[in-house]
């Protein structure tokens, strides 16, 4: 399957679970390092759920930090602005479930 829009951001792996009119699951592998840039959306949800590794999610108003160990998960509720990195120096892997509605993606500084 192609990707719902070019990549805004460097990953070791994005691979699309499941596709619908809207909603998007797709596995995440992020190297040591890597990061998917601050960013909001309009009217998905993220959710998401660790499968390996460490997984920190950041968000901006409020501000807070999540570290997800394999079987943990979180929300983040449109239009928060997050960030998702890899907070380990192994590779860490993650479901993101993006629902219900119109996919987007709006980079933040």
């Amino acid at each position: 399957m192609s990707e719902v829009q070019p990549q805004l951001y460097q990953a070791k792996k994005i691979s699309v679970v499941a596709k619908g009119a809207d909603v998007l699951v797709r596995e995440y592998v992020l190297g040591p390092g890597e990061s998917i840039p601050w960013h909001h959306h309009t009217q998905v949800t993220d959710h998401y759920y660790a499968l390996e590794g460490r997984v920190r999610i950041e968000t901006r108003a409020p501000a807070l930090r999540r570290e997800l160990n394999p079987g943990a998960s979180a929300t983040v509720a449109p239009p928060m602005a997050h960030h998702v990195s890899n907070s380990s120096g192994k590779p860490c892997r993650f479901l993101l479930i993006q629902g219900v509605g119109q996919y987007d993606f709006i980079k933040e500084e």
